[in-house]
């Protein structure tokens, strides 16, 4: 616990500088942080990441989330990012052709799979800070996943005896769940009272709240599903660049899910 907290000060003190000043900072720093996201579960798989195939990943996973328009002149502003990342990910189907029948469709379906999650999830981080009251909404987002985890973490300890997904993560319980959405609920009731949600975020209150909800509850599926490929993958942590944490899709599983939805459900 000593070493998580330390790591978790030393963490905040460089991260939110970084999403305060935002540009180019956060741009690079999201950027690094998929590409190395997409490292993580190269390596739980067991794909050699100085391959083409890791090559192939990387830029992939760049061109969904660096916005590469505003740097490279050459390209319009207009296009579709979309269209480079299938580029890219023709480039992993390109390798069934060329790789004398050693290398599958499915073969190819895990880094395609891989990077689409990871690259998409810190894109709309990145469009959380970039776009309309950016610092709020993005704070807001990052602060439901941080005290729902916390909330689920505390009242699981306290209370917790039903399993939620015990085939899955069997440390995670309902009453820890159920705390968390708790916990991420009276955040937002404190949070709303200094950013009111009409000004900020075009709903009322109650829909916030309903959101905040929505909100945990993804956030918390986002915590699952990691849990589920590292059991697959029979590993404790994605990796270990962040001492008592793990690694960098550790922290930011939950963020991978909430963001999406947040954009669809038009925060951003």
């Amino acid at each position: 616990m000593k070493q998580r907290v330390i790591t978790a000060i030393i963490a905040l003190i460089l991260f939110i500088p970084v999403i305060i000043f935002g540009g180019w900072a956060i741009e690079i720093t999201a950027t690094v942080l998929a590409v190395i996201g997409v490292y993580e579960l190269f390596r739980m798989k067991g794909i050699e990441f100085k391959s083409i195939e890791g090559v192939l990943a990387s830029l992939a996973t760049i061109a969904l989330v660096f916005p590469i328009h505003k740097y490279l002149g050459f390209i319009p502003e207009g296009t579709d990012v979309l269209s480079i990342f299938y580029i890219l990910i023709m480039g992993f189907l390109a390798l069934t052709v060329f790789s004398k029948n050693t290398y599958s469709i499915e073969q190819a379906a895990f880094p395609a799979l891989v990077t689409l999650y990871v690259g998409m999830g810190f894109k709309y981080f990145l469009l959380a800070r970039g776009e309309g009251p950016s610092l709020v909404i993005l704070m807001f987002g990052l602060m439901v996943v941080w005290t729902t985890d916390i909330g689920a973490y505390m009242f699981g300890r306290a209370f917790g005896k039903n399993k939620l997904a015990p085939n899955v993560s069997p440390n995670k319980t309902l009453e820890g769940s159920a705390g968390g959405i708790l916990s991420a609920v009276v955040f937002a009731l404190i949070y709303l009272n200094f950013y009111p949600a009409q000004e900020y975020f075009g709903f009322n209150l109650v829909t916030m709240i309903i959101f905040t909800i929505i909100f945990s509850m993804v956030g918390q599926f986002g915590d699952l599903v990691e849990s589920a490929y590292k059991r697959h993958f029979g590993v404790k942590d994605s990796g270990k660049i962040l001492p008592g944490h793990g690694g960098i899709l550790d922290r930011f599983d939950s963020m991978l899910f909430v963001f999406p939805v947040m954009h669809i459900l038009g925060l951003f």
